[in-house]
């Protein structure tokens, strides 16, 4: 970990047109793409940024060709979490803001557990910087790939706001002393020490990250479905419940699976030594 976070010395990209969207949606076979393309506002996490988010993971949830998602950013900074500007807009507020920071942080919770609960795996590019609520959104996703020259940071500490609901994500991460280093000295985290920490899984050349990551959401598309949307749901599941309560939840989800059609079918392909034909049921 290196020294206080700042991204001061990040020269901002030109702003994007009124009209441009918050997040690009493209797609290449089963793998969808999502970029966020705010670069000159850092792609903060801003009130249209997080409802052109949340909104575009909407769309993909029911649609069966889409198999994996990736999620990436245009520019130097992947995301520098909330915008500071729209939050302190609202200190004038009669109330000082409480209604609007409620609001903004339920919408942000919001995005974020519409990750967790999106069927399809979603996976960070993480290119440049990622911070606060930034940072919050790769550890919300399900795997993450950093390119090397790739920063973390939730410096909330350093401006007399610890960054309470980052934690929540990065908590479920890595381990706790790792998180309260981060989350206390508000430091910067290089992507060495994330991969280290398992903040991601993997850490590839600079400018590399985007490409690794639809090579990892492309081996996921050729899987049959059914194991891969149930597990993702059912990891989530059972890491909030006790021993016993996890082992039966566990055991009820997969002989659910070993009833499905795609089970069958690659167990048989297995013993009969052939390729599995996927049905996704």
């Amino acid at each position: 970990m290196s020294h206080a976070a700042s991204a001061s010395s990040v020269a901002s990209p030109p702003a994007a047109p009124a009209d441009a969207p918050f997040v690009a949606v493209s797609r290449d076979g089963g793998v969808a793409t999502l970029t966020l393309a705010r670069p000159a506002q850092r792609n903060s996490l801003s009130e249209g940024m997080m409802a052109a988010l949340t909104a575009a993971l909407a769309g993909l949830a029911d649609d069966p060709a889409v198999r994996a998602v990736v999620l990436a950013a245009e520019g130097p900074v992947f995301s520098a979490g909330h915008d500071l500007k729209e939050i302190q807009a609202h200190r004038g507020d009669a109330d000082r803001g409480r209604a609007y920071f409620e609001a903004v942080l339920t919408r942000c919770a919001a995005l974020m557990t519409a990750i967790v609960r999106l069927p399809q795996p979603v996976i960070a590019a993480v290119e440049g910087m990622a911070t606060a609520a930034g940072c919050q959104l790769v550890a919300s996703c399900d795997l993450a790939v950093a390119g090397e020259k790739a920063r973390f940071c939730t410096p909330g500490v350093n401006i007399g706001l610890f960054c309470h609901t980052p934690m929540v994500a990065l908590s479920r991460n890595v381990a706790r002393k790792h998180a309260m280093e981060m989350l206390l000295l508000g430091e910067w985290t290089e992507a060495p020490d994330a991969l280290r920490m398992g903040l991601v899984n993997r850490m590839v050349p600079q400018g590399e990250a985007l490409a690794a990551a639809r090579a990892m959401a492309q081996r996921i598309a050729e899987k049959s479905q059914v194991p891969v949307k149930l597990g993702k749901a059912a990891f989530y599941a059972q890491a909030e419940m006790g021993l016993d309560d996890a082992y039966a939840f566990a055991s009820q989800v997969m002989t659910r699976n070993m009833l499905a059609r795609d089970a069958d079918e690659g167990i048989s392909a297995v013993l009969a030594k052939r390729p599995a034909q996927w049905e996704d049921r």
